[in-house]
């Protein structure tokens, strides 16, 4: 039996308990995030710069989310117009760890993923349902 297996039996929530934070944490922005407030506090106008792509809503939803959940401190500071900082909780530096080790992952296994995806592809089986055999 996996570690993954023992952990959802000993918690007895049939896994629901790890999708909940893989949901968060894999999302489309959360792990750009987290990257990009690494080592740094920064306001959100420096966060939307520096994260390409994202919509001012998804960056706020993401920081709302990652707040909720004790990844991300936000700091308000009495000023006109009012001053706020985002930083890693504790917890949320717990995570850059496996974050890079996801994206070299990624960068190491692109180029075959990408290959086999255009096999697949390519042999008729894009959206045709569940694999036949």
């Amino acid at each position: 039996m996996s570690k993954y297996e023992k952990a959802c039996l000993i918690r007895g929530d049939g896994g629901r308990a790890v999708r909940g934070v893989l949901d968060r944490i894999g999302d489309k922005w959360t792990l750009l995030v987290v990257a990009t407030l690494h080592g740094e506090r920064m306001r959100f106008t420096e966060l939307l710069r520096r994260i390409p792509g994202v919509s001012q809503r998804m960056l706020t939803l993401t920081l709302r989310h990652l707040e909720r959940d004790g990844l991300v401190g936000r700091t308000v500071y009495a000023e006109v117009p009012p001053r706020v900082e985002y930083e890693l909780t504790a917890t949320g530096r717990t995570l850059i760890g496996p974050a890079v080790a996801l994206a070299e992952w990624a960068i190491e296994h692109n180029a075959g993923i990408e290959r086999s995806r255009e096999a697949y592809d390519g042999a008729g089986r894009g959206e045709a349902g569940p694999p036949q055999g």
